[in-house]
């Protein structure tokens, strides 16, 4: 199979229909064999209806239906655990994306050699203040946290090597930085590509201005994790040790400086009246603690078990 077409949804009934026959009218142009899976993540329409509809006309239609909203991020790992083609492409519901996009998209995958192509939406029609302004501020600064240089990390339309989607694992929510992802597992063939945004035609955004602090919020994570996820007693460890051997030597100092003094009769004060004797301790306790966090930290990393992030309630017959 050549390509499958990944598509998340919450409460999108309306648009469903006119996006998979736009899809299926792209598909057929370029004679390519495909699949598009549908993941509904927790609708309270009757989107789940109309993917089952789409199903009964087409079987290259496939559905997965979430027990409840588990955010985007969880239904494209549903959705890229079952995906079979050579291609994975994913985009939007609400049908801002245009499906035309897609034979350049695979064209760069397999021709090109690319392991991920993420699409740039350079000219807009989402409100200035409230989504293009911080947008941009978000990118650069996750272009220059990450070091991939791409100028729309969150455009939903991208394609994938199938072996990229296969050997990362996209939680929480982390569906933005899937790119960074990629370069951490080793993929670094990626670029990007000038897409054609379209206005919302039904219903409203899902996502709010929360999602940009989100957003700076799971960027620190994947930094983190991605310099020491694997090797927590690196950091928490180093830091412990050097603030516990400056206590140390703190504490070392104020009661060489105690004894001097009381030896030659010099005039002096109680230990626990020099401010340095409570910073000493303080710093001792701190990089204690930081110590045992990073040991902690390397138990669990040892000990931990994959779990089922969402419940799925129901597939189509024919996933």
């Amino acid at each position: 199979m050549q390509i499958s077409v990944v598509i998340p949804l919450l409460n999108e009934e309306q648009s469903l229909t006119e996006l998979y026959n736009w899809i299926a009218k792209v598909m057929r142009s370029n004679s390519f064999s495909h699949e598009i899976i549908f993941i509904d993540d927790g609708s309270t329409d009757d989107s789940w209806k109309t993917i089952e509809a789409l199903v009964e006309n087409d079987k290259a239609v496939k559905g997965i239906k979430f027990n409840r909203n588990y955010g985007k991020s969880q239904a494209l790992h549903a959705g890229f655990l079952r995906a079979q083609g050579d291609v994975i492409i994913t985009m939007d519901a609400d049908l801002q994306d245009n499906p035309e996009e897609i034979p350049e998209l695979y064209q760069l995958i397999k021709e090109k050699g690319y392991d991920l192509v993420s699409g740039w939406k350079k000219k807009r029609y989402d409100s200035v203040i409230s989504k293009n302004i911080p947008s941009k501020i978000f990118n650069a600064a996750a272009r220059k946290t990450s070091g991939v240089k791409l100028h729309d990390f969150n455009c939903g339309l991208k394609a994938y090597r199938k072996e990229v989607i296969k050997n990362i694992d996209v939680y929480g929510e982390m569906h933005r930085y899937i790119p960074v992802l990629a370069k951490n597992a080793g993929y670094s063939k990626i670029t990007e590509k000038e897409v054609q945004h379209q206005a919302r035609k039904f219903g409203k955004t899902k996502f709010g201005a929360e999602r940009f602090l989100n957003g700076f919020l799971d960027l620190i994570s994947i930094w983190f994790l991605s310099k020491f996820g694997r090797r927590p007693m690196h950091l928490f460890g180093a830091l412990g040790v050097l603030m516990f051997i400056f206590g140390f030597i703190s504490a070392g100092w104020i009661g060489i400086s105690k004894l001097y003094k009381l030896y030659h009769g010099l005039p002096n004060v109680l230990v626990t009246s020099n401010p340095w004797f409570y910073i000493a301790l303080a710093v001792m306790i701190i990089g204690t603690q930081l110590f045992l966090a990073g040991f902690l930290g390397e138990l669990i990393l040892r000990s931990k078990r994959e779990k089922e992030r969402y419940l799925i309630n129901k597939t189509t017959s024919n996933l």
